[in-house]
């Protein structure tokens, strides 16, 4: 699982960090977070302020974004909310980066369905190009974390780079991701298995086949 502690208070953390806010645009995303819930309750937007200041962090810092103590206050300031209780958030949810992190943060499932389905291999690829937890590359473009199940066990094995899932991968189709990611490229997301379009059964759907190419309505069949 991806380290839930938070990076050390230096006295450099606060200098590069302590004068830190929202964007005029995120700002007015916030607020409108906190439109969503009747009045008082402004504490129930932490989730979506919490991650709206991630990828805010990580646009200023060209990474996928992760969370400093002093932009943990701030979220904490700007819901009126005690800062443990933010923190207790940011520590107990896995999409929140603690630590700094690179461009490409790749998560790798290693839970059974995914283990069974050649996980180890893909972790494999992801130590030759000198990925390991709790480090960022010394270019800067790769975080890695090995990580728990995250739903995609019928396309098993899969990993999560940022926002996007690459599914039904070898080693070697995750070497051509990572290969068309440092080039600046945007490869497939999903499935890489070819002629896969989801998760239907290798080689076309067995049943309800008139649905590949329209909304076929079968009641009148059954």
């Amino acid at each position: 699982m991806a380290a839930r502690k938070i990076a050390a208070d230096t006295p450099e953390l606060r200098a590069q960090w302590g004068g830190w806010t929202f964007t005029d645009e995120n700002r007015e995303k916030a607020d409108w977070h906190i439109k969503k819930y009747p009045e008082g309750r402004q504490k129930s937007a932490v989730m979506p302020l919490l991650d709206l200041a991630q990828r805010q962090v990580g646009a200023e810092t060209q990474t996928q974004g992760w969370l400093p103590l002093p932009v943990i206050e701030y979220v904490a300031d700007y819901l009126d909310m005690p800062i443990i209780r933010v923190l207790e958030v940011a520590t107990f949810y896995t999409m929140y980066n603690l630590e700094p992190v690179g461009k490409f943060h790749v998560q790798v499932c290693g839970t059974t369905p995914c283990m069974l389905r050649g996980s180890d291999d893909l972790i494999t690829a992801c130590k030759k190009r000198g990925m390991k937890a709790g480090h960022v590359s010394d270019d800067g473009l790769w975080s890695f974390t090995e990580v728990e199940c995250m739903g995609n066990c019928a396309t098993a094995p899969m990993v999560q780079i940022n926002d996007d899932n690459y599914e039904d991968l070898t080693a070697e189709r995750l070497d051509a991701v990572l290969d068309a990611l440092a080039e600046g490229k945007t490869p497939k997301t999903g499935t890489q298995e070819p002629g896969r379009h989801t998760s239907e059964p290798a080689g076309g759907p067995t049943s309800l086949k008139e649905m590949v190419e329209a909304n076929h309505d079968y009641r009148g069949e059954w």
